[in-house]
C-alpha cells in the first residue's frame, strides 16, 4: 500500500482502550452483569460486520514495538486506526482517522508512525472478520460504563495463509466507566467473576491480531 495525502488534513480522534477478553465455546450464553459495580441495565445486541486489514512491515517492526496498524470497515468507528503500546495500567492509547481510499494509507497515518516504520514498506500481515454483537453495559443515568463484544473470529495470516477461527467476550471501558485504579480493579474483578460463572476462560493470546499470527 502507498501513503497519499487525502486524509491529511483530518486530526485523529483520541481514546484510551482498557479491555479484558475471555475465550468461550458455542452456545455459552452471555453472562448477568447485574453483580458489576456501576451497571444498572444492559442495551439490547446490535449486530456488527467488521472487516479490518492488519499492516506491518517483513520485520515487523511495529509489532516489535507494540503497536498496531489497520483499516477496518463495519461498526460504529470504522476507519484507519493505530494501537500504540500498552501502558502502565494495561491500557493502550487508539488514535483513528476516516477510511479514506480502499488500499491507501492516508499521509496522516504514515506520518504519525514515521518514527517507528516506513509506511512504503508496509504490507497487508492479517486479514480478520469478526460477527459481533455488541451491548452496551449501562449506568443508572443511562451512561455508557463498558461496551460488552460477543465475537465470533476468523482469520488469515496473510505471511503463512494460515486461517484460524474462534469466541471470544471482549469487554472495554466506555466513558462512564470506572476512573481510580482501586474501582477499575473492583469492576474487572466482577466483570471476570461474571464471565467465568457463565462458562468463560482466559483468553488464549492479548490481542486478536496475535492470535491471527499464531501467537
Amino acid at each position: 500500500m502507498s501513503s497519499h495525502d487525502a486524509a491529511s488534513s483530518h486530526e485523529p480522534s483520541r481514546s484510551v482502550e482498557i479491555e479484558l477478553k475471555f475465550d468461550v465455546d458455542d452456545g455459552v450464553a452471555v453472562p448477568d452483569w447485574s453483580g458489576v459495580p456501576g451497571v444498572a441495565s444492559v442495551s439490547a445486541g446490535e449486530e456488527r460486520e467488521l472487516d479490518a486489514t492488519y499492516l506491518d512491515d517483513p520485520a515487523l517492526t511495529l509489532a516489535r514495538a507494540g503497536y498496531a496498524l489497520r483499516r477496518r470497515t463495519g461498526g460504529p468507528d470504522a476507519g484507519w486506526h493505530i494501537k500504540g503500546p500498552r501502558l502502565p495500567d494495561g491500557g493502550r492509547v487508539e488514535l483513528q482517522w476516516p477510511l479514506g481510499e480502499p488500499g491507501v494509507i492516508p499521509e496522516a497515518v504514515a506520518k504519525e508512525l514515521s518514527a517507528v516504520a516506513d509506511a512504503a514498506t508496509f504490507t497487508p500481515l492479517a486479514k480478520i472478520q469478526n460477527t459481533r454483537i455488541a451491548y452496551y453495559l449501562l449506568s443508572q443515568a443511562g451512561d455508557v460504563v463498558a461496551e460488552f463484544a460477543d465475537d465470533h473470529v476468523r482469520t488469515l495470516d496473510e505471511r503463512t495463509g494460515a486461517e484460524r477461527s474462534w469466541h471470544e467476550w471482549e469487554i472495554e471501558l466506555g466513558p462512564a466507566g470506572p476512573v481510580s485504579v482501586s474501582e477499575r480493579q473492583a469492576f474487572f474483578a466482577a466483570v471476570e467473576r461474571a464471565a467465568l460463572t457463565a462458562g468463560a476462560r482466559a483468553a488464549a493470546s492479548a490481542s486478536k491480531l496475535a492470535r491471527a499470527l499464531g501467537y
